[in-house]
């Protein structure tokens, strides 16, 4: 979670664990820049549900019950959040869904989403689309002088 509330400090949006109302996990407030989460959320709850709400700031979203919206948003947030070697490793060793997103610190129904949504399987082969975290490009990135 550090690391992720770093990445949302990093572009201005402040996060606050607080008591929300019942059946809602996270709000984005975008005019305020700021992410609720609910207190009562497991510590991998409530890092897929930041993630969630970073993907509604990514894509400046309101806040409304929008399906499409609800769809980046949590594509978004497996995207950020888990590591497809590892993701691959854990597939290759016949780990269970609940282990895979135990052992990713994630949401089962994120990891269900990564591997419904976010990766190609074309003949054998599983490709995975970007990631969108931090530093993913940082062995490509040359200084020139």
């Amino acid at each position: 979670m550090k690391a992720l509330l770093q990445f949302a400090a990093a572009r201005g949006i402040r996060v606050h664990a607080a008591h929300l109302e019942p059946g809602v996990l996270g709000e984005w407030y975008a005019d305020e820049g700021e992410i609720y989460f609910d207190l009562a959320l497991t510590p991998n709850e409530a890092t897929s549900v930041v993630a969630h709400e970073l993907g509604h700031a990514h894509y400046g979203h309101a806040c409304e019950d929008d399906a499409d919206a609800e769809t980046q948003a949590d594509e978004y947030a497996a995207r950020l959040l888990i590591d497809p070697a590892r993701l691959a490793a854990l597939e290759r060793d016949g780990a269970t869904l609940h282990d895979m997103a135990e052992d990713l610190q994630v949401t089962e129904e994120l990891v269900d989403v990564y591997l419904t949504r976010c990766l190609t399987r074309v003949r054998g082969i599983t490709y995975a689309h970007a990631r969108m975290g931090v530093g993913q490009w940082a062995h490509r990135v040359r200084f020139i002088s």
